[in-house]
């Protein structure tokens, strides 16, 4: 199949799992026909779909993530001893983990294309992480609470592990409570890298986004955080803006 060929069948399998959508008009341009493929991958509950879906979804964002480019941890130059600064596309990256900023219900964002990083790394790993995700929840059987982690395979990404970690919200002035739990995202991921024999971890900007942690009080908590609790393991601190990547590189000097 070509990456064509395996985008209508994936459009097509997933439109025919909603009664309402089966006669929806397939899109005839690639950009139409890849915001309706993530559309309909963001708001799919999680539950069981068949193999023939999964190996052709699986080839398919293999693919397109290759096309992307991706980028080894080996090949980057550390900002600081085990420490690293990289600006791009985390969902691209080769290394142990990569941290997903997560919401309390841990199946991803539900917002169809949406920008958040959650809603990013949930396409790019396909519809198996999802499913992970409502696995552990429901064996937890609560929401999942601010400042702690959860480990999952990695799927389709080029990483091998996703760590989950709900930040906190921030409503008004950052408060010493908001402090410590986003300082506890970061220790909590770093434990869980150490006991699951993880070398590397690549952290997004947790909280920064749709939950208004001010990014340079976040950037220096962050970066505290590693420097206390990294141990032996390599750290990534990606950024996606330029004001991010200029905040991180004054603070590793």
């Amino acid at each position: 199949m070509t990456q064509s060929e395996r985008r209508t069948f994936l459009v097509q399998k997933l439109l025919c799992e909603h009664s309402q959508y089966r006669d929806l008009h397939i899109p005839s341009g690639e950009a139409e026909q890849k915001k309706l493929l993530r559309s309909l991958m963001n708001v799919r509950p999680p539950r069981h779909i068949g193999e023939d879906f999964l190996t052709v979804q699986d080839a398919y964002l293999q693919e397109e993530t290759a096309r992307k480019g991706v980028t080894d941890i080996s090949d980057l130059t550390p900002a600081a001893q085990g420490i690293y600064l990289w600006q791009g596309d985390i969902t691209t990256l080769k290394c142990g983990a990569i941290v997903n900023a997560a919401n309390s219900g841990m199946t991803g964002c539900y917002a169809p294309c949406h920008g958040c990083i959650d809603n990013a790394i949930h396409t790019f790993a396909g519809v198996q992480l999802r499913q992970k995700c409502a696995e552990i929840m429901a064996l937890q059987g609560h929401g999942e609470p601010t400042g702690q982690a959860k480990i999952t395979p990695a799927y389709n990404l080029p990483c091998d592990f996703v760590l989950h970690t709900v930040g906190p919200i921030v409503r008004g002035n950052v408060t010493e409570n908001d402090c410590e739990l986003l300082a506890s995202c970061y220790r909590s991921c770093l434990e869980l890298a150490q006991e699951n024999g993880i070398k590397s971890v690549a952290f997004c900007c947790i909280s920064t986004g749709e939950f208004h942690f001010p990014n340079d009080e976040a950037a220096k908590i962050a970066v505290d955080a590693v420097r206390k609790h990294k141990g032996n393991t390599e750290v990534i601190f990606n950024v996606f803006k330029d004001v991010d990547y200029k905040i991180y590189r004054k603070l590793l000097g």
